[in-house]
């Protein structure tokens, strides 16, 4: 066990608030991409709507905020935590 010596131990968590903060907002991200790729239905399921189902949205758009939303998260794990003698200065 570390000597504390009066101030907090760094040990204690893998990754800082800043960190935690970043990857709650690639969360976020991603599951505005799923709902992005939600919809499409028809009132009567004899008739099938092309341009609904196969949409911009659907098709492009939603797999690359999903895709960004990821990249995101992988930079929000990886990002150095600051530390205190930067934060003071």
């Amino acid at each position: 066990m570390a000597k504390n010596n009066g101030q907090t131990s760094p040990e204690g968590f893998a990754i800082g608030k800043e960190n935690l903060k970043l990857m709650l907002i690639g969360l976020g991200i991603i599951i505005l991409g799923f709902v992005l790729m939600t919809g499409g239905r028809s009132s009567d399921p004899n008739v099938f709507n092309k341009d609904i189902i196969f949409s911009f949205r659907r098709i492009t758009l939603a797999p690359l905020v999903v895709m960004f939303g990821f990249l995101f998260e992988i930079y929000a794990i990886m990002k150095k935590p600051k530390s205190d003698s930067q934060k003071n200065s």
